[in-house]
Parts: C-alpha cells; structure tokens; sequence
C-alpha cells in the first residue's frame, strides 16, 4: 500500500514512544514528515533522533499539502482545541488520551471529523497488542463459556498537583487503557454505577518538594459496568496506593482469563479452569514490541482500505462517555444508562500491518 504521510503535534516525554515505532516497525504503512511542537528545541531533538522529519510550526504543519494524518501527542488539556483544529485542516486525526474532557467537547471532535468526511482514531490501542489479541482468541473459542463477570483496576502513586488536578488522574490518564480493553473483549457499556471519592481535601505534591495543593478532582473511583452482552464488571482507578497496580480479569462458567497489563503491547495473560489446571495463552504472531503507534499504524491501513479504524473516534468516545458517567453516578446517587455505544473491534492480526 502507499504509506501514509503523518505529521505530530506534541514533541513531549510520550513522544519518543510513538516515534521509535512509527519510524522502525511500522514505516512500511507511515512516514512520520514533520514534527511540531511550542519548544522548538523540544521538536529538533526528536527529529535529529528519528529519522530527520522536517521541523516547522503547527502552522505549518496544518498546511502542509502532503501530510494526510496528525498524531496529536500534546497535554490532555489541550486534546481538544488542537484535535478541531487538525480536523479543520483536513487532516485525519489521531489522538492521544483521553480524546477530550468533556462529552461535549469529543462529540464535536467527532462531528466534525464526519462533516469533513476524515476518520478520527484514538490511544488507547494496547487490545490491538499480541496479549489481548490472545485473549480476544480465548472468548471467542468459548474457553471461558460466556463471560459473566470481570473485573479491572489501575491504581498508582500520583500524588501530583498537575497529574491529578490538570490531567485526570488514574482516572482519565490510566482507565482508558483498561476499559478500552474490557470493551474489546466484552462489547459496549449499557450502564454504569460509581461512586468518586476525594479522601483527602489537600495533598503533598511528590514532585514538586512536598509542596501543600488542594485536590480539585476525585482520586478514588470504584464502578460497576453492565456490558451488553450480559456480563457485569467492576472497576477501580485511583492515585492513593503506594505504586503502580495494574490489574484485569473476565471470568466465566468453564475458565478465569487473568490479563497482563493492559498498558502494555506485550503482556502475557494466563488461563485458569474449572480443575484448577493453568497455562499461559500463547502470543502468537501478534506485536508485542514496547512503545505506542500500533493504532496509528492500523489506521493507515483502515484509511487506505477505506474503513474506519479499530481504535476509533467511537470507541474512544463510549470510554469518554463511561468515564464521566461514573462522576457523574456519584455525583447524582444514581445509576446512568449511556447514550453512547460503539461496536466492539474486530480482531486484528499483525499481518495486516505488512
């Protein structure tokens, strides 16, 4: 196929992740041409280390004729007023998450991708990973039988003034992996029960000497899911545990799926069954390499087939949707039955990528 042309907006510490990819495994569907970012040195550093793309403005960047894609890597606040502006470039959009802040604000990234007539794709996309893809393969074979409950959870020590109160937290930083990857497993979210929690009013920044901030957003959110297909979830994101806790599990009448970590392209997962027997899923031909882009990759080629993208707007949305859902159960006392949903992704093979 021809490669697709893509430029970055966000030269950042998340960057490099993206690049070292896009440029290496993935540069037989992408060329990454130019790189943009407010600290120029920032973007000239990225590209002496990565294959030399063209430095410029994001200006200059929208303009460009011959870049067809944008990967939009700048800080969550800022998701969505460079994500319009990409859209109203003419340029396809992916971005980084969480695809915006409010509901209102990812409906109009969306809205405005379709009067343009440009796809919109969005991280996370760690379900396209060899990992998940195996335990894609697991549920649809009926390993499990039908899936019944499950349950996933990330918590972290985040007792930061800018990662809680300026990007979200656990919650719309780190979630987004994990309920990303119980919707590809299990379908969309019907309704969603939550309570958010703010244990302390006031915090000592760990990055900043001890610095006293107030909390200005829940840290601790617990949740039930209600998938469409039957099964039913509960889900943890909080920044108030002493380290890094990944965790994600779907149990059914004949097997328990234990999953690696769903913010990584290359965790392995293991099957429990009813006779107490385990063995770990095979990974198969799938990518399992460290860094980001293998949705970006994937949606070269769904551009180039004329299909929509597995990691995409909509289901980036629905994970939006499920997130303010749950502030909002908590919020309100009540259950909230989502307005939004998406189709579950098909499984991906690696293959495609060739």
């Amino acid at each position: 196929m021809k490669k697709v042309r893509v430029g970055v907006i966000g030269c950042g510490a998340i960057c490099p992740a993206y690049l070292s990819n896009l440029t290496t495994c993935f540069s037989s569907v992408l060329d990454v041409v130019a790189l943009a970012d407010l600290n120029t040195e920032s973007a000239a550093t990225r590209a002496a280390a990565f294959g030399d793309p063209r430095v410029c403005s994001t200006t200059e960047l929208l303009a460009a004729p011959d870049i067809e894609l944008v990967l939009n890597l700048t800080p969550f606040a800022t998701h969505y007023d460079v994500s319009l502006a990409i859209l109203k470039a003419g340029k396809h959009l992916f971005s980084e998450k969480s695809l915006a802040q409010t509901r209102a604000q990812g409906a109009e990234i969306l809205q405005t991708a379709t009067r343009q007539g440009l796809l919109v794709g969005a991280a996370s996309d760690t379900f396209l990973s060899a990992g998940l893809q195996a335990c894609r393969r697991a549920i649809d074979a009926g390993e499990l039988g039908k899936p019944t409950v499950a349950s996933g959870s990330i918590g972290m020590a985040g007792h930061s003034e800018r990662y809680i109160n300026n990007y979200g937290g656990a919650l719309f930083d780190m979630a987004p992996y994990y309920l990303t990857a119980l919707i590809a497993l299990l379908g969309p979210v019907l309704r969603v029960s939550a309570s958010a929690q703010k244990p302390f009013a006031e915090l000592s920044d760990d990055r900043q000497d001890g610095k006293v901030f107030r909390v200005d957003r829940p840290t601790s959110i617990a949740a039930t899911l209600d998938f469409s297909g039957g099964c039913v979830a509960t889900f943890m994101a909080t920044v108030d545990v002493p380290c890094y806790q990944p965790r994600l599990e779907v149990h059914g009448p004949k097997a328990t799926l234990f999953m690696g970590d769903a913010n990584r392209y290359d965790a392995s997962s293991r099957l429990k069954k009813r006779d107490w027997s385990e063995c770990e899923l095979p990974l198969g031909d799938g990518f399992a390499a460290k860094g980001r882009g293998l949705g970006v990759a994937e949606m070269a080629v769904a551009l180039r087939a004329g299909r929509a993208p597995r990691a995409s707007g909509a289901l980036a949305y629905h994970v939006l949707d499920i997130m303010q859902a749950m502030l909002d159960s908590s919020l309100q006392n009540r259950h909230v039955q989502l307005e939004s949903t998406c189709t579950r992704p098909a499984p991906f093979a690696k293959a495609e990528l060739v």
